[in-house]
């Protein structure tokens, strides 16, 4: 998904810089619009995973602290770092939707200035 959403993100900055026409512009807009509405899902998907892996990890840290369990240590230890890689992640999909917000308020900016040029 990173690499998918790194390079979505450079080709839509491309096609935007050589863009002049207004209906390739209306184009871009509609996908782009396509492609935030399926990273808004994503994200929400990953947030609640997310949040499942750190309830579950509170659980076994609760378990662990009532008994002195090595497999129950081993447990936590896996799901930390698990859930360390699903915080990454989220942290990718947020960052990358708000960079996503941006690139449509400059496809509204450039609309706008295409439509004064006329």
């Amino acid at each position: 998904m990173t690499e998918y959403l790194t390079n979505y993100m450079k080709y839509v900055q491309e096609r935007l810089e050589k863009c002049t026409d207004s209906a390739e512009l209306d184009e871009i807009m509609a996908e782009h619009l396509d492609k935030i509405a399926f990273m808004q899902h994503e994200r929400i998907v990953h947030f609640l995973v997310t949040m499942l892996f750190a309830l579950i990890l509170t659980v076994f840290i609760a378990v662990l602290v009532f008994t002195t369990n090595i497999p129950v240590l081993i447990l936590v230890t896996m799901i930390l770092v698990l859930l360390m890689f699903y915080i990454k992640h989220y942290y990718f999909l947020e960052n990358t939707v708000q960079k996503m917000y941006r690139v449509y308020d400059g496809i509204l900016e450039k609309k706008k200035k295409l439509k004064e040029s006329r």
